[in-house]
């Protein structure tokens, strides 16, 4: 608890921070007038309070302000916050110009900022220098152990880079001691975020030969990557391959789960493979794996896209009779996707079942409806839709002017439904036009084949004459 003086101080220089008015030059020379006192303390408070608020540049000058004018000076564990809060705002630069600063003065950078600047170094794309710094942590007086490694390979595999962290853990085996299965399923991750199912068996191997018990996230992640291989190289040997998978799954005592089977329901949707999707649902019940409401939301989406909108309905029912309450997304996803497939009157179903459900949060699919319907012509639909989220004292974002019939627009098919008609006089004249301008334009294209024909034989004729009378002179 901060003591009665030091609120003032605390709540004027958090205002001078926060304010977006004036630039960096102005905020110095406001803070240059500040006549309290102020401590290592304060300015980690400060720091703490305007993070969601201030833009980071002016905490940034801020800092770099405390830093001069403080007397005490700043400890290391407030240049590590300050660094760790620059690097939860994604700012590249107030993080090189900390860190710089920090390595220069000799200060102490704990083990959970690097973390930290790893990560978001990584993110960034600059995992050079986040490999600069792990290779340089001595000058940072920041061990290189068994947390900073573990730190990098986790933050390179994260985004792919799995082929640098395997050169990071080559160089310090002697650090890894302990945490290998952790190391291991870093790289696995890493190998599957490229797709790489090669590189990934491999891993697997590795983790047998060493020893170390697989769990269910090593095979979800090897499944994960094998199913996205397929899906863009091999969409027919997605099933067969990832059911061969669960089979070695279950030889080592692990039952695959809802999310095992999810996995390859996902790639399934993508690819639009409606048998294999519903055979798949099938098979995890025949099996014993209770379906989540995920399980069904990948299935009725496929069956709504390829416009098996009978049987997706049947899935939903089959779901909300399984006693799964799903999350809202469930409903408001595939209200969207009818809605997008021109099947308003499912999506109508669709959302009746989600109101007896009581889940609540109609707003959003009352906002999809609404205009949808009110542009589809049936404004009274829309109306009575619109009253009832009145009604259940819901505020709608779309605007009132969707049920004014002189405002919406009302859109009509594009195309041209044509009918056969042998009393229209007029189609009948334009048949027999375009007729006989065919038949003109086939007798002029076979007129001029016959005269090019006849000029090359008069040419050719002409040659000969001229050959011939050249030999006889």
């Amino acid at each position: 608890m901060l003591p009665n003086p030091v609120l003032p101080a605390l709540q004027e220089l958090c205002s001078v921070v926060s304010s977006t008015v004036g630039g960096l030059d102005e905020l110095e020379l406001r803070l240059n007038k500040f006549t309290g006192s102020l401590s290592s303390s304060i300015v980690t408070q400060i720091i703490d309070s305007c993070k969601h608020e201030a833009p980071t540049r002016r905490m940034l000058r801020f800092f770099l302000w405390s830093h001069k004018n403080l007397k005490c000076g700043l400890e290391d564990k407030d240049y590590n916050y300050a660094i760790r809060v620059f690097a939860e705002k994604n700012d590249h630069t107030a993080i090189d110009i900390l860190t710089s600063d920090l390595r220069k003065e000799g200060r102490v950078m704990d083990t959970h900022t690097f973390s930290v600047v790893a990560d978001i170094l990584v993110k960034l794309g600059r995992e050079d220098e986040a490999l600069g710094i792990f290779k340089n942590l001595d000058k940072y007086k920041c061990p290189q152990d068994g947390v900073t490694v573990t730190a990098i390979v986790s933050s390179l595999c994260a985004k792919g880079h799995a082929r640098r962290a395997e050169g990071v853990v080559w160089h310090h085996k002697d650090k890894i001691s302990g945490i290998e299965p952790c190391i291991y399923r870093s790289l696995l991750y890493g190998w599957s975020e490229q797709e790489n199912v090669k590189e990934a068996r491999r891993i697997i191997k590795e983790m047998k030969l060493a020893g170390f018990m697989l769990d269910l996230f090593c095979y979800n992640t090897f499944l994960r990557c094998l199913c996205e291989r397929n899906l863009k190289r091999n969409p027919s040997g997605l099933v067969p391959e990832a059911l061969n998978v669960m089979m070695e799954m279950r030889s080592y005592k692990i039952d695959p789960t809802s999310i095992s089977y999810n996995i390859l329901l996902s790639c399934l949707g993508r690819t639009r493979r409606v048998k294999e999707s519903c055979g798949i649902l099938e098979t995890m019940k025949k099996s014993g794996c209770p379906p989540d409401w995920t399980t069904y939301y990948l299935v009725a989406r496929v069956l709504y896209l390829t416009g098996r909108h009978g049987k997706g309905n049947q899935i939903v029912d089959e779901m909300i009779g399984a006693g799964l309450i799903p999350d809202r997304k469930f409903y408001y996803d595939l209200i969207g996707i009818l809605c997008g497939v021109e099947r308003v009157n499912h999506a109508l179903e669709l959302f009746e079942r989600m109101k007896r459900s009581s889940l609540g949060g109609y707003g959003p699919v009352y906002d999809v409806l609404i205009p949808k319907i009110c542009r589809g012509g049936d404004f009274e639909k829309g109306r009575e839709l619109w009253n009832e989220a009145m009604g259940l004292g819901i505020t709608l974002c779309c605007s009132s002017d969707v049920l004014d019939t002189s405002i919406t627009e009302v859109f009509k098919p594009t195309r041209k439904l044509e009918k056969a008609s042998f009393v229209d006089c007029t189609t009948t004249k334009n048949r027999e036009q375009v007729a006989n301008n065919i038949e003109k334009a086939k007798k002029k294209k076979n007129d001029d084949r016959k005269k090019n024909w006849e000029q090359v034989a008069k040419k050719k004729k002409n040659d000969y004459k001229k050959k011939k009378n050249s030999t006889s002179t």
